[in-house]
């Protein structure tokens, strides 16, 4: 993943855009922009990054990101199918400031921390949500506006800890790529903290205060929490035991697994299990 500033080519003529992704995996490397943006994850699951919050995707997902979060999907890799979502992205600014629309400003306040929608009360605006990309001019303006009218009143949760309204320096952006990068790719062994370190040209101790900045929480927090969702979707997506997803995502000890898992998720790895995979007989 890139952290990067993402051009989205916006002007006097046109304020909004829309777009239909259809590929093998998301391909947008972990970036920002100065336009608000609505996502709607259709198809594929794996890992959603926005802001300091890294957790689980899954089809269904409706999130809506203010302006300057840095955000991105990371499919799991898949043998079959692809990874799609609807997405729509507008300039700040474009709706007027009046007290009818004070709702939907006051949820783009919020979401400069992310939020996710109640999938039971977004269901029924799925359908307008994915023809706003065939529409243009003021039929787009006003779809786009009816629609967040109608998404202010739904229930929504917020994901970051973190709120992020101002550019990411782009020596930061860049770091933190890596950083990503690194984890997805070596999550399933034991990481060293001089690792991450030298990959980014800093000492140990002035990498820890840097990712604790811009993530809220220390490197090897972050770590766990990834292997964690790594391992929730695994316990629903393979045939693996138990014991073998806490080793294949990297933990040396099993009670310690066991304890991470439910103290992030909630519940033991066999109750999780049981509760979202109802086709388990394991």
């Amino acid at each position: 993943m890139k952290p990067i500033l993402e051009p989205i080519h916006l002007d006097q003529r046109r304020t909004i855009t829309g777009f239909c992704f259809a590929k093998k995996n998301f391909e947008t490397p972990w970036h920002f922009h100065p336009q608000h943006e609505l996502t709607y994850i259709e198809e594929s699951v794996g890992t959603k990054f926005i802001g300091d919050y890294v957790g689980p995707y899954e089809p269904g997902e409706l999130v809506l990101v203010r302006s300057n979060l840095p955000h991105c999907w990371k499919n799991q890799v898949q043998r079959d199918g692809q990874s799609k979502s609807v997405v729509v992205q507008w300039d700040k600014g474009i709706f007027v400031r009046i007290p009818e629309l004070a709702p939907i400003f006051k949820m783009l306040r919020t979401a400069s921390r992310g939020i996710i929608f109640d999938k039971k009360e977004t269901a029924p605006l799925i359908r307008s949500f994915k023809e706003l990309p065939q529409l243009q001019g003021h039929d787009l303006y006003i779809g786009l506006l009816t629609l967040l009218i109608a998404l202010s009143k739904c229930k929504y949760e917020t994901l970051s800890e973190a709120s992020f309204t101002d550019d990411i320096p782009t020596e930061y952006g860049s770091r933190m790529t890596k950083v990503h990068d690194f984890v997805g790719m070596h999550f399933n062994r034991k990481i060293y903290l001089r690792e991450l370190a030298g990959l980014v040209n800093m000492s140990e101790q002035s990498f820890s205060r840097f990712f604790s900045k811009m993530m809220g929480r220390p490197f090897f927090t972050f770590l766990n929490e990834y292997r964690i969702n790594m391992a929730a979707r695994m316990l629903l997506d393979t045939d693996y035991s138990i014991s073998q997803i806490g080793f294949a995502c990297g933990y040396e000890s099993l009670p310690f697994f066991y304890r991470q898992f439910k103290k992030i998720m909630g519940s033991s790895p066999l109750a999780y299990q049981k509760k979202f995979s109802p086709s388990s007989t394991r």
